[in-house]
């Protein structure tokens, strides 16, 4: 019997270290391929209306993103918004979306890692997973460099890139089993 058990728990350490190992390569494909020859402070403003208003005015949380607690992501608006305890106005701030979208419903995060080396050899931060589209992990993260170049078009990748103070606020907000809404 004892022979039994120690070969299904290094059986069992064996098939986590390969579900840790997948996970992070899941992360580290969605990096962008080619870093930034300069490292830019904001991303490129979005086309919509809601990235030209006034920046002293909040941004409005989508209709028909649902109530309570949750990760608002409009993929249009290239727009996140935390929204947590409703008495204070949710944090909201722009990102750079990947070149895969999730469908528009609910998710919920199911897996993060501090810090793991993109697919480039970038380092990146704050990886907060929530859905898989065409097999690509998808998720918000911060590079660790600060950039927010646009993604390869050339390439398939999940990751919905942000500024590292955001990237922060989305740590500390979205933690496992939290509420992802993805809005057109």
């Amino acid at each position: 019997m004892a022979r039994s058990s120690s070969g299904i728990v290094a059986g069992l350490t064996a098939a986590a270290v390969a579900v840790v190992g997948f996970l992070g390569y899941q992360a580290s494909a969605t990096a962008p391929a080619h870093p930034p020859k300069a490292v830019a402070q904001e991303p490129a403003p979005a086309a919509s209306p809601a990235a030209k208003q006034d920046p002293a005015k909040p941004v409005a949380v989508p209709e028909g993103s649902g109530t309570g607690v949750r990760v608002v992501y409009s993929v249009g608006q290239k727009r996140v918004w935390l929204v947590g305890d409703p008495a204070q106005p949710p944090k909201s701030f722009t990102v750079m979306p990947s070149t895969v979208h999730p469908k528009p419903g609910s998710y919920t995060v199911g897996s993060r890692s501090g810090s793991v080396t993109g697919s480039d050899g970038v380092p990146i931060e704050h990886v907060v997973r929530f859905a898989s589209t065409e097999g690509v992990a998808v998720g918000f993260s911060a590079r660790t460099d600060g950039a927010l170049p646009e993604p390869d078009p050339n390439k398939k990748t999940g990751g919905i890139r942000m500024t590292r103070a955001d990237g922060d606020a989305m740590w500390a907000f979205a933690t496992i089993a939290a509420k992802v809404v993805v809005v057109p």
